[in-house]
């Protein structure tokens, strides 16, 4: 496991030879001190060589802080920034084509998905792209298979498909901020009228389709100041994307739509839209997602139980959950995900109020990937409380990335569900014992487990429990 004193001392290093023309300067300087020349020789070369000097613990520390996901006090979000509720998503994605003037805005449900290609060209470095946040290297091409809604209807039924719609396969590429709205299945797309160049082709909006499929959460405050929470209510946000592009754009503050700063004609539209208030919510993901997901197929780190520095363990160290508030896209990318300004909200294990951080982070493609699913965060907490880390390894398991299996005493392989309840406490548990894991198998006949075994049996053995409940209150609803 990487710490923040080895990035630093390592990035410092580099710093030192590139900068190393600052120390040069200095010793030009004494030797044209030594040797008489004229004062401002010497001067202009000390003045060099100090500021170079200078400059190369500010750039490793620079560096460091943007490759090593730490998080201080200094990152404390301010009282300026919007109140946001504990369920508030708000993902800032690049904008995408206008469309002809013509084009229809329907739905399109995604069969399948599969990942063609991604290979920039970056490596483990940071590559910007002056006022480019959408740059073609850094977007994976991803192949689909879509069924197109062509008429007003939004085609809902057991088989996923309406009247007048239509098979459609095409090639993409994907903002990574967008990958979740491919695995949960539901895309806003433009389809071309039939005079155009191109009739009938299909142009996916994909910061829209990331409402469409509940990643960024949507709330409406009608003209009496009621607020109603439309986040998947697919029908609805359908209607309120056309009402939006027909007059030009109807800006979001956060995740809110105010109809009282819309003009009265808008907010007529708007309120029309919102008469049916019978529409049921779409689900989180639509029905087979394993043939749409990516997640195992993108860049990003491995989903694991984690390691455990027992000296970090033994001195009280911890890990605490996050939740990503605001997600925005910068111009920088790596190879394994986009640099993002992030707003996380950070729930103490001690109970404590929560507290909000600002944290500029290169969060991976594969997490990206079930936004949909989750924005918890896995944090780990530094022995005196002053510093928090995201864990990225333990992040993915916990958001289903990788799905996670426990080896019973007796070689039984127990799979869990992907976002099983269990996850958490199990990690806990391991750090509590010092016990690193790095994998997402979890395997009690090693002698290392045997202290933790019973403990761990008994936790998935109560969450099993508790999804046989949910699931029969479930059944008994449905009747």
């Amino acid at each position: 496991m990487r710490s923040y004193t080895g990035v630093l001392i390592g990035n410092l290093i580099l710093a030192a030879f590139a900068g190393l023309a600052g120390p040069v300067f200095l010793v030009v300087a004494y030797v044209a001190r030594v040797e008489g020349a004229a004062w401002f020789w010497v001067a202009g070369a000390a003045g060099v060589g100090a500021v170079g000097t200078a400059a190369i613990p500010f750039a490793a520390v620079r560096s460091a802080r943007q490759e090593f996901p730490r998080i201080t006090r200094r990152d404390r979000a301010g009282d300026t920034r919007p109140a946001y509720g504990d369920d508030t998503s708000v993902v800032w994605a690049p904008r995408s084509p206008g469309g002809l003037a013509g084009a229809r805005l329907v739905r399109a449900d995604v069969r399948e998905a599969s990942l063609v290609r991604y290979s920039p060209e970056g490596g483990a470095r940071f590559t910007t792209y002056g006022g480019d946040h959408d740059p073609a290297e850094f977007k994976a091409t991803v192949g689909l298979r879509l069924w197109v809604h062509d008429g007003e209807d939004t085609g809902r039924g057991p088989a996923g498909q309406g009247p007048g719609g239509r098979e459609v396969t095409e090639e993409v590429q994907v903002p990574s901020l967008c990958l979740s709205a491919i695995t949960a299945g539901r895309l806003a797309v433009l389809v071309d009228p039939p005079d155009a160049p191109t009739p009938g082709k299909v142009t996916v909006l994909w910061p829209r389709s990331l409402l469409l499929a509940g990643t960024r959460t949507c709330r409406v405050i009608d003209l009496d100041g009621r607020v109603t929470d439309v986040t998947r209510c697919a029908d609805r946000q359908l209607e309120q994307m056309r009402i939006s592009r027909s007059v030009g754009g109807v800006v979001m503050d956060g995740d809110l739509i105010d109809l009282r700063r819309l003009d009265a004609a808008t907010a007529a539209r708007y309120t029309a839209a919102a008469r049916d208030g019978t529409e049921q919510r779409a689900p989180v993901t639509e029905p087979g997602e394993e043939s749409r997901r990516l997640a195992e197929f993108l860049p990003g780190d491995e989903a694991s139980f984690g390691s455990v520095p027992r000296r970090w363990s033994r001195r009280g160290g911890h890990l605490v959950l996050a939740r990503f508030l605001s997600l925005r896209g910068r111009t920088t990318f790596q190879d394994h995900g986009p640099v993002l300004d992030t707003l996380l909200r950070v729930r103490p294990a001690d109970g404590s109020p929560a507290y909000d951080v600002v944290r500029r982070l290169t969060v991976p493609m594969n997490y990206l990937a079930v936004l949909h699913h989750t924005r918890d965060v896995v944090l780990r907490v530094s022995p005196n409380g002053r510093s928090l880390v995201v864990d990225w390894a333990r992040t993915n398991l916990l958001a289903g990335v990788t799905t996670a299996q426990v080896v019973a005493p007796d070689g039984l392989g127990i799979p869990l569900p992907r976002r099983s309840e269990a996850l958490w406490p199990l990690m806990n548990l391991l750090v509590a014992h010092g016990v690193s894991n790095p994998t997402p198998v979890l395997d009690l006949r090693e002698p290392r487990m045997h202290a933790v075994s019973d403990a761990v049996m008994e936790m998935i053995r109560g969450a099993e429990v508790r999804v046989d409940e949910a699931e029969e209150v479930l059944h008994d609803r449905l009747g």
